[in-house]
């Protein structure tokens, strides 16, 4: 045939590029357990609907066009869970997966497409940073860096969602930083810079974990919403999360079917709070309790624990839940709780999912730690963020709201409706410490000097603090009993998603940063 030659090359290519770096690096990570860039792929796509892009493409470096099948990156479209997405995964057996001019312009193209097109963009990170000898000098760093004007350029037109499944240094860690969700596999390390070099640079030797690991990052940097133990987890923690969410912007987030037994535990979410009012319970329970059946979704669970940020879903509809935790700091808030609760805001306000405010507030940490960690601009950053909300907010009061942190969490015309449970108690702060101030002596504790005079008091203020007086001032416009509330609140959405843009949000948050 006039064309065997021709084929028979195309064939070779083929089998070379999907060779990657060679069985036997390939085997090196079947012995430890890994899967590769392309298992990754088939596992969190449709079977047989992705199509690659740049398959052909090597090193612009005639030296390396051998040894760089795909250049270490591979890029293209799929489905996830019958739904188009954009795809970069890193291809560790290739030079590392390191960024160089003809991987980064795969980046760029499909990360251009999923926004234009308004698909979900995933990126799977594995990634030992720029490649050397493409990046160094002044030419090569004229030649490659910012040749993209908008390659860190983040809107939120449609969902991002990153995984790190490696050692994750350069375009992995700034990729992973500007998604709307992130997961961690136990083992991986997300920096900056690799632990060799950063020892290298300080003269001392660094622990990659205390570096990068994922008790860092879901603990104290809150980069990561999530660390499982296996890639499979992480990638059908992608699929979880994408399942809440729009394509794209200009689009209401897909419903599910509503599970049987969904109104029956709301009902008795009343048992999940104890009787006395300094009492500790976990408020993730009263949102399972409330939302249909096995929908919760928590996000950033390990960090910021004064606040529970998860999405969910409400008859079939998903909303996302931002409550005070009284079982950390007795729900009061803390300067990484208003980060959490802001970073959460921002991604259901770009997205149009309602927010549902739940609060057991006793107001804001105070003290010298909470001044080193700027807790007035993070207050201010939230207070700023929420006013900036246009999608549908829902507030329930469940018990304590004082203070400045009453606005925060929604309160007064910072939500489009409020409710309080009959054991909700509203106020500037506690009643005790009211009490001690007004009546205390040189600093003193009351409870210590006079506990009579103490207790008449504090009944004097907790009375003024109930909700009855909020509802007569029409501070809050409905007072309802605990077995009611999932039935409110749906039917409160029916009435506020009823919107003149069909349920859309403004999107004033869209270019909030992703990290601050």
């Amino acid at each position: 045939m006039a064309f065997d030659d021709l084929l028979d090359e195309y064939d070779r290519r083929m089998r070379a590029a999907l060779a990657m770096g060679g069985e036997e690096r390939l085997e090196r990570r079947r012995n430890a357990g890994l899967m590769n860039a392309r298992e990754r792929i088939a596992y969190l796509m449709d079977e047989g609907s992705f199509v690659e892009s740049g398959l052909f493409a090597v090193s612009h470096l005639p030296e390396d066009r051998e040894s760089t099948p795909a250049d270490g990156k591979i890029t293209g479209y799929g489905r996830i869970d019958g739904r188009e997405a954009a795809l970069v995964a890193n291809d560790f057996t290739v030079k590392g997966a390191s960024s160089s001019t003809t991987n980064m312009k795969k980046i760029g193209w499909v990360k251009r497409a999923a926004t234009e097109r308004g698909i979900p963009m995933v990126f799977l990170g594995e990634s030992s940073g720029a490649r050397i000898p493409d990046n160094m000098g002044a030419y090569n760093m004229g030649a490659m860096l910012a040749w993209d004007p908008a390659q860190y350029l983040r809107l939120r037109q449609s969902p991002w969602a990153s995984a790190v499944l490696g050692m994750a240094y350069g375009s992995s860690t700034w990729y992973a930083c500007m998604a709307d969700f992130n997961v961690m596999r136990k083992g991986s390390i997300m920096a900056v810079s690799s632990q060799r070099l950063v020892s290298m640079a300080i003269g001392e030797q660094v622990d990659a974990e205390e570096l990068g690991g994922w008790r860092l990052h879901t603990e104290v940097t809150g980069l990561m919403d999530l660390a499982v133990d296996s890639d499979e987890e992480a990638l059908d923690a992608i699929k979880t999360f994408l399942g809440y969410m729009p394509s794209h912007h200009n689009e209401m987030p897909p419903e599910a079917p509503v599970p049987k037994g969904s109104d029956e535990t709301a009902r008795k979410v009343l048992d999940l709070l104890p009787e006395k009012r300094t009492q500790v319970y976990d408020m993730r329970k009263v949102i399972a309790a409330l939302a249909d059946k096995d929908s919760m979704f928590e996000l950033k669970a390990r960090f910021g624990r004064t606040a529970v940020t998860s999405l969910a879903r409400l008859d079939g509809k998903v909303v996302g839940f931002i409550a005070n935790n009284p079982l950390h700091k007795g729900g009061a808030l803390d300067a990484d709780g208003c980060d959490k609760a802001c970073s959460f805001m921002v991604l259901c306000d770009s997205f149009n999912i309602p927010l549902v405010f739940l609060v057991d507030n006793p107001g804001f940490v105070i003290g010298l730690d909470a001044e080193r960690q700027r807790a007035p601009g993070k207050i201010i950053n939230f207070m700023n963020a929420l006013q900036l909300v246009t999608t549908p907010k829902l507030t329930v009061m469940i018990r304590k709201n004082y203070g400045q942190a009453y606005i925060n969490m929604a309160g007064g015309r910072n939500a489009d409706e409020v409710a309080a449970w009959p054991t909700a108690e509203v106020s500037f702060m506690d009643p005790a410490f009211a009490v001690n101030v007004v009546h205390g002596n040189e600093g003193k504790r009351l409870e210590d000097d006079d506990p009579k005079l103490f207790e008449k008091k504090f009944e004097e203020f907790r009375l003024a603090s109930e909700v009855w007086d909020i509802a007569a001032a029409y501070g809050v416009q409905h007072v309802i009993k605990p077995e009611d509330t999932r039935a409110w609140l749906i039917r409160m959405f029916e009435v506020h998603m009823a919107r003149l843009t069909g349920g859309l949000s403004q999107h004033r948050l869209a270019n909030w940063p992703t990290s601050y």
